[in-house]
């Protein structure tokens, strides 16, 4: 297996500890640390924390996406496939014990002056609320403005199961979400 470079490294270490600990509770001296680099490599790769959790958002966004399109993937209709995103929601916040959205933590523990983060937390809903409204729209059932009106209430159930599942340390959110979206797609 081929070891992990400076800059690899140091985005993988600092994507567990934001993720499993916050953005402001986690240092750049304890990334450094973690990830095993001298202080000057990881300068030579990054300015700021700032752009150390832009580079972790980015690739959790490709991860993410990836993994969610991968498992929606064997579903004949895009109706079929948004229902069974309720379900790759409920086994991945069970996996991670119902730690929640990475966007949406790192959003609530950040300094007001980090657009940079804030733009990728925006630009990762927005990818997933575009990615929804395609599937409507593709369809063929609804026209355009009602494919993106459903595609928003479907988006609310996706983000409300995220958030209480994690607040509620409880896969019932995720469930009953699941159950509202089967009544408005059918």
């Amino acid at each position: 297996m081929k070891q992990l470079g400076v800059k690899e490294r140091i985005v993988e270490t600092a994507s567990e500890l934001f993720y499993n600990q916050g953005y402001n509770q986690t240092g750049i001296n304890q990334i450094i640390a973690e990830a095993g680099v001298a202080k000057a490599s990881m300068y030579q790769h990054f300015r700021s924390k700032e752009d150390i959790a832009v580079a972790y958002l980015k690739q959790r966004h490709i991860n993410w996406m990836g993994s969610l399109q991968d498992f929606v993937s064997t579903k004949t209709t895009n109706k079929e496939k948004l229902i069974a995103s309720f379900d790759y929601l409920h086994g991945w916040l069970t996996e991670v014990s119902f730690r929640g959205c990475g966007w949406q933590n790192i959003i609530t523990d950040l300094p007001s002056d980090h657009d940079k983060i804030k733009n990728q937390a925006v630009l990762h809903k927005n990818d997933v609320r575009a990615w929804v409204h395609k599937l409507l729209k593709e369809d063929g059932e609804y026209s355009d403005k009602q494919a993106e009106q459903v595609g928003d209430e479907v988006i609310i159930l996706l983000e409300g199961a995220i958030i209480l599942s994690q607040i509620q340390k409880n896969d019932w959110p995720i469930t009953a979400a699941k159950g509202a979206a089967v009544r408005l797609l059918t």
